[in-house]
């Protein structure tokens, strides 16, 4: 049995403190006194005890039996649909005229606070070419070029007291990457810039790298 954790008393003796008062026809102050307990809290188990027998000596819920405004049944089974239908919570809130506080409460409450707990779940969008250079992947990522090392890696922070040393960025290089689709052998190089002629380049380039392991480029998708 699970005992409150402020509980001055257990069902043991609390029965102790009811024979007292019953059998041996103690003073409700006086067994009080000796369990440790107001004379309010023993007259409670008396009464329990009297009416329910042992039974009545265990901890209870402090849950209320009713809760005012409680989200109906019907609507909770509603937001529910909702949800397989992949709504978010600030949708189905804004649909049901409901707070998204409590609709973000129900959602969690059974089960349904993230998509992915979702069944069935929605089908990965996935693809895969099967045969080596049916499909490379060209991309480019910009980053910022530095010039010198900050006071992290020199430990010195005059340095960087100066504004033009804060300011260390001195362009951006260029990283071109290209990847086949089916094995996954890829290409890079840091370029100055991505123009078009400077991506036309690097596509002859890894076409030829990738022809040196046997796989012939058939096409390209890029989202430049």
């Amino acid at each position: 049995m699970k005992i409150h954790g402020n509980a001055r008393t257990c069902p043991h003796s609390r029965l102790l403190l009811c024979r007292r008062v019953i059998e041996q026809r103690w003073l409700l102050a006086q067994a009080a006194e000796a369990a440790g307990v107001s004379e309010r809290t023993a007259a409670k188990w008396l009464g329990r005890y009297r009416a329910e027998g042992e039974a009545g000596l265990g901890d209870r819920s402090s849950a209320p039996g009713e809760v005012a405004n409680r989200t109906a049944e019907e609507r909770i089974e509603l937001l529910a649909a909702l949800r397989r239908l992949r709504m978010t919570a600030a949708e189905i809130a804004e649909v049901l005229a409901m707070p998204l506080s409590t609709v973000s409460g129900i959602l969690t409450r059974i089960g349904l606070g993230r998509l992915s707990r979702l069944e069935p779940l929605e089908p990965p969008n996935r693809y895969q070419r099967q045969r080596p250079g049916e499909l490379v992947h060209i991309d480019v990522k910009k980053l910022g070029r530095i010039n010198g090392a900050g006071h992290r890696v020199t430990g010195d922070r005059r340095r960087q007291a100066s504004s033009n040393h804060r300011a260390r960025s001195t362009g951006w290089e260029y990283v071109h990457v290209c990847v086949d689709d089916a094995t996954r052998l890829a290409y890079v190089e840091v370029l100055e810039d991505e123009k078009a002629t400077t991506a036309i380049g690097f596509l002859q380039r890894a076409v030829a790298h990738f022809a040196a392991f046997g796989v012939r480029v058939e096409s390209v998708l890029t989202d430049g």
